[in-house]
């Protein structure tokens, strides 16, 4: 079943919001060559229950083990931080973090370049970053979840790249993940209509080869079949009356004690 939500929850997940993206600018900073993944997730579970009340939303759910999704290069998702897996030049690490604050949740993800990228590796966090802000635009009311996800699937073929098919956005808010599932992929026309109170995790997975993906056997990290690159952008956004209203903006400040 679809919630819509209210302007005051609305409101509370936006505060959660402000937290995920201090978190994720935080990582954008600090993904440097020599750092481990397993060190960015002990800053960004201090860094959230810094903020009374605010919990790791990740944090055991389904059993994972973190604070944080850490995926490096070839990993789509669900990557698990370790202080072993230290970072390298020229690497890529997609940061995907939640936040549970009076019983909302938000969720955002950034694709870091850890020092220098290739030009290659460059273009595909472009596309993939656009992609996302494509999708954010179409999130209007009256219209449809095929709409949006065609908005995203044209725009990352048409740049050369691929769309993956199995992982999906989602709605958001009393819970990690509620209904609607919200693919980057779709028909124009077809899928639930959006409505206003609506909120939902925007998040293209783009691949730089083919689409194609497998689990590896820690049953969490998801990589491309091929070994290629891909890349993860997430903003929570909420339908309004006036368009879309992004609640995970980087970079958005929220000092602690605020909530």
């Amino acid at each position: 079943m679809i919630r819509l939500k209210s302007a005051g929850q609305i409101e509370g997940i936006a505060v959660a919001g402000a937290i995920v993206a201090e978190v994720l600018e935080m990582a954008t900073e600090r993904a440097v060559p020599g750092i481990s993944t397993g060190e960015l997730d002990a800053i960004a579970e201090e860094m959230i229950r810094a903020h009374p009340g605010a919990v790791p939303a990740f944090k055991g759910l389904y059993g994972f083990p973190a604070t944080l999704c850490t995926s490096v290069n070839q990993e789509v998702v669900h990557g698990i931080p370790s202080t072993t897996c230290t970072l390298d030049a020229g690497d890529i690490v997609s940061v995907d973090v939640g936040v549970k604050l009076d019983g909302l949740f938000a969720d955002a993800a950034v694709t870091v370049p850890v020092g220098e990228v290739s030009s290659e590796t460059e273009a595909l966090l472009r596309t993939t970053r656009t992609a996302l802000e494509v999708g954010v635009a179409a999130a209007r009311p009256g219209d449809r979840l095929g709409d949006l996800g065609a908005s995203i699937q044209e725009y990352v073929e048409d740049a050369g790249y691929s769309v993956i098919r199995e992982l999906v956005g989602h709605g958001v808010g009393e819970a990690p993940h509620e209904e609607p599932q919200v693919p980057n992929f779709g028909t124009r026309g077809r899928g639930q209509r959006m409505e206003p109170g609506l909120v939902i995790a925007i998040e293209p997975m783009v691949n730089q080869g083919g689409r194609g993906i497998r689990t590896l056997d820690d049953e969490w990290t998801v990589v491309t079949a091929d070994g290629k690159l891909s890349a993860h952008f997430e903003h929570t956004v909420a339908v309004t009356a006036d368009g879309p209203q992004v609640l995970t903006r980087v970079p958005s400040p929220a000092p602690a004690g605020e909530g």
